[in-house]
């Protein structure tokens, strides 16, 4: 048995958990730690809040809140979506705990007596309006690496480069918008260049056969630009204090507290369970696993070891098995613009079927490269997948069973060369399974589950135990036993990636202790590895319950009103987004009087030839009939128009409009959703009205 360390990034506390946190970090987290306690590991998996930094502030400005009231709000949201959605995490704390606060300035105060830390005066983004330093999110500007105009001070969510706020080109003020000026302020820092050639070789050419390209190449590429000192402390007034004289208005730098937060969860833990938290940090033989996304890989992977390294008696990261982004609908998630899936809105849309998204976003999982999620390949993958090959061949054995033995195990017969070969390669998959999740394959290892389903589907469908039954009854026994004895393996198998769906398969065939029931109804539920060793999961003469559906189709309709709402979101944002035009020259009242606007009524209308914006219309305007050329044939068919009051600048000279003779203009207008609208009276008027 060995003694694993596993990690999640802290969420931060400025908004709830989307999809793409699921399917980089904490999904593959759950899965890898469940898998592990199936195999009898010691298993310490740990995560919490990240409720400093500079978008907690941020977004308490933004709601006209106190930075409390944001992280104990959106903490509790997070936290209970979690609970939910059947992440096992061991402990999940806080950064504002207690305990974190003396661990992280414990820490702090280490490497400060031990000379680790650089301390020098430079010049820092001031904004003088606001009257305070700009660190991180404060501050917005043209990424120096990609060129993307809006990256933040300390990274660029484009290309995903760490940076700092000084660093780029035409920052801005993110709280005033007024360009900053630069003013000396005291930090302290820590010398990445003093670890750059040890880090070369930790990771760079220690682990470049067992760890993920992506992250490779990203660290290999920010050693190979050089390190730079590290500022570990900011001028804010919301974080941990930095403990030492001489710092009053200064906290630790959010990426020096939060990774800490991960020994101080630990620290919660253990004294809540009665256990010693420094074999998880501090024994050479404990195996210490970050899962992140690749946003955080430098943080992981550079500063965070450094900082252990600089501690001295730290263990470090066996891997970092960071995963891209994941995009939703063809579009980046996105926080600030609700460009995103809600795990807390996921439970209340589509309740009892957290195992669907589960599946969707471990087989869409971005382990190699950005991926999409969509409505409708979600709403496939149930349909098409959990429902027609895993549901279909659990329903068709459970109810074979009762419909044949009144829900009795048979006992086998002489098992066919089929039989054996089956039952073998049902051996199999646990080490096959398990290959891929120690490599952090979890699409791959989700794929080989689905196999097994699949292999139960064949196997049932080439046998034909309907057809069978009655010419040869002591054969179908035999099919049936061998197709529970692939249903119990599914129900053991499952349980890392589909926990619910294991649980419900469990209580269907009765392989675990349900306290309605009495123990003699049960058997004792199969471990990993008894799929591989035991020559039967579930034994001739043991009572399963009735048939209950795994998976339900998940409707039409269902999914329409998931892409009604992102539509609505989108629609929202552009509004947001759109710039108001600015003011033309100035004109005289003279200029404005000129202007003769009458109302009319639309007689006529037809599409002009080879054109799509244009239709020519009659128009009565009270004074005479006259012919009108429109650009609006994208937003009105010409039946739509006719009989329609509008709005007629009369007075605007002819111009021919492909080869018609336009007399005058329609005023529109744009409505809050973006589309176009006539200007017309609010109450019945005669044609030829003037508007004034």
């Amino acid at each position: 048995m060995s003694r694993y360390t596993i990690t999640s990034a802290l969420p931060y506390t400025n908004g709830p958990v989307h999809i793409g946190h699921l399917a980089g970090v904490y999904v593959p987290s759950d899965i890898y730690a469940r898998y592990l306690r199936m195999q009898g590991h010691d298993v310490a998996f740990v995560c919490g809040s990240d409720e400093h930094g500079v978008p907690i502030t941020l977004k308490a400005k933004k709601e006209g809140i106190t930075p409390q009231q944001v992280v104990d709000k959106y903490h509790a949201i997070i936290k209970n979506s979690f609970n939910e959605f059947g992440i096992t995490f061991d402990n999940y704390s806080r950064t504002s705990a207690a305990v974190h606060h003396e661990t992280a300035s414990e820490f702090f105060k280490n490497l400060y007596e031990n000379d680790k830390f650089i301390e020098k005066v430079d010049e820092q983004l001031y904004d003088e309006e606001a009257n305070q330093f700009l660190a991180d999110r404060f501050v917005i500007g043209t990424c120096p690496k990609c060129g993307n105009e809006e990256s933040y001070g300390d990274q660029c969510e484009k290309c995903g480069t760490s940076h700092n706020a000084t660093d780029l080109i035409n920052p801005k003020s993110a709280i005033t918008g007024n360009v900053p000026s630069l003013k000396q302020t005291k930090h302290w820092f820590l010398p990445l260049d003093k670890y750059e050639s040890w880090l070369r070789e930790w990771i760079v050419e220690g682990h470049k056969n067992d760890w993920k390209s992506n992250v490779l190449g990203q660290v290999k590429s920010w050693v190979d630009d050089g390190l730079r000192p590290r500022a570990v402390t900011r001028d804010l007034d919301w974080g941990i204090p930095v403990p030492v004289e001489g710092a009053e208005g200064k906290v630790l730098y959010v990426w020096f507290d939060a990774p800490i937060g991960y020994i101080s969860s630990t620290k919660e833990w253990a004294k809540e369970n009665g256990k010693d938290w420094e074999p998880y940090w501090k024994d050479k033989d404990t195996k210490l696993v970050h899962f992140i996304g690749k946003d955080n890989i430098v943080f992981h992977c550079i500063i965070f070891p450094a900082m252990l390294k600089a501690h001295g008696d730290y263990i470090l990261p066996e891997n970092v098995p960071a995963n891209e982004f994941l995009n939703l609908e063809g579009n980046k998630i996105s926080t600030s613009k609700n460009w995103a899936v809600w795990l807390h809105e996921y439970l209340e849309d589509f309740p009892g079927k957290q195992d669907v998204l589960r599946y969707a976003l471990t087989a869409n999982a971005p382990e190699t490269k950005d991926n999409d999620f969509t409505w409708k390949d979600f709403q496939t993958r149930n349909n098409s997948e959990l429902v027609a090959i895993f549901g279909n061949f659990i329903n068709r054995v459970v109810v074979l069973t009762n419909k044949y033995y009144g829900g009795i195990v048979p006992t086998a017969g002489e098992f066919s060369e089929v039989d054996e070969e089956t039952l073998a390669k049902v051996k199999e998959f646990p080490g096959i399974i398990a290959n891929s999740v120690e490599r952090y394959r979890f699409r791959e290892a989700m794929g080989e589950l689905m196999n097994l389903a699949r292999l139960g589907n064949k196997y049932l469908a080439d046998e034909e135990p309907w057809k069978q039954v009655k010419e040869n009854p002591e054969r179908v026994e035999t099919i049936m036993y061998v197709a529970l004895q692939i249903a119990a393996a599914l129900a053991t198998l499952s349980e890392p990636f589909l926990p619910f769906t294991s649980n419900k398969l469990k209580v269907i065939l009765r392989v675990t202790q349900n306290d309605n029931e009495s123990h003699a109804q049960h058997v004792e539920a199969s471990n990993w590895n008894d799929v591989s060793i035991k020559e039967e999961l579930i034994p001739s003469g043991h009572q399963i319950g009735k048939a209950e559906l795994l998976f339900a189709k998940i409707e039409d309709k269902d999914i329409q009103i998931q892409l009604d709402k992102l539509e609505a979101t989108k629609v929202a944002n552009e509004i947001a987004n759109k710039e108001v035009e600015p003011q033309k020259d100035i004109i005289s009242f003279d200029d404005f009087t000129k202007l003769d606007i009458r109302i009319g009524t639309i007689l006529e209308a037809e599409k002009v030839p080879k054109t799509k914006k244009l239709l020519k219309l009659k128009v009565d305007v009270g004074i005479d009939t006259r012919t009108i050329v429109s650009g609006i044939a994208e937003s009105f068919s010409a039946e739509d128009v006719i009989g329609q009051k509008v709005s007629v600048l009369v007075n605007l000279a002819p111009r021919k409009i492909r080869g018609v003779e336009s007399q005058g203009m329609i005023l529109m207008t744009d409505t809050m959703d973006g589309k176009l609208a006539f200007i017309e009276p609010e109450r019945e008027v005669n044609n030829g009205e003037s508007v004034s």
